[in-house]
């Protein structure tokens, strides 16, 4: 079986819009995962500059699978080794959370295998 690296990774500003509220962060960030193909999630890294706490959300179809709070001026790094199977047909996007009116920039490394 053949196995295909992806990420999803860079760094994008952003505006927040309220905690409760999580917004895509940047079309980049977004990734279609093909029929007949299973995606694994194996890490998620994230900065934050901003001087308050956010979250950056994996999404899969339009649901929330996954928070990564991220502190104020601060990173965070997650192993997600097989936490769990991610079936052909699915979209996955990182959305981002903060209060509303803060600003920065933020980090983001998502390291998924497919096969």
């Amino acid at each position: 079986m053949i196995s295909k690296n992806l990420f999803l990774q860079g760094i994008f500003p952003f505006e927040g819009i309220g905690m409760e509220k999580p917004v895509p962060l940047h079309g980049e960030l977004a990734h279609f995962v093909p029929d007949g193909v299973v995606n694994q999630t194996l890490y998620f890294r994230g900065g934050n500059s901003s001087s308050e706490l956010i979250a950056v959300v994996l999404m899969r179809d339009g649901v929330p699978m996954r928070y990564f709070p991220i502190g104020a001026k601060g990173d965070v790094h997650v192993p997600l080794r097989v936490v769990e199977d991610i079936e052909g047909g699915s979209m996955i996007e990182l959305f981002i959370a903060a209060p509303a009116g803060v600003r920065g920039s933020v980090v983001v490394d998502l390291g998924m295998v497919e096969h």
